[in-house]
């Protein structure tokens, strides 16, 4: 079985890439942290497989994690820090997974690429 990670940004904060890089990467290990012991495992055996998405409002973003939620797949919810560009406290991204590839597309198949 194939496993990978999906990390989903918010398009609509217009974040610089070097932020949207910083979330993505809280969003990417919070996720993992989360997740079981054999999902890591078969998640590193297949060589860390992952993909960046975007949706265009929090409220689309909660949705999409709801739903991975409601299907069993690890996750986490990023609220920034508000250091930077965004206020405190805003959510700006999620990542989910690792889990089968299958259950992630299931979920997020229609999202686009970042």
């Amino acid at each position: 079985m194939e496993y990978k990670q999906a990390i989903v940004l918010r398009s609509d904060l217009k974040m610089g890439k070097g932020k949207l890089v910083a979330q993505g990467a809280h969003a990417s290990i919070c996720a993992y942290l989360n997740s079981n012991k054999e999902e890591r495992a078969e998640w590193a055996e297949g060589g860390m497989k992952k993909i960046a998405l975007k949706v265009n409002s929090e409220a689309e973003l909660m949705e999409y994690f709801e739903k991975c939620k409601r299907a069993g797949i690890p996750t986490a919810l990023i609220h920034d820090a508000g250091h930077t560009q965004v206020e405190p406290g805003t959510i700006t991204a999620f990542g989910a997974g690792p889990a089968a590839e299958n259950e992630i597309d299931k979920v997020l198949g229609k999202l686009k690429l970042l």
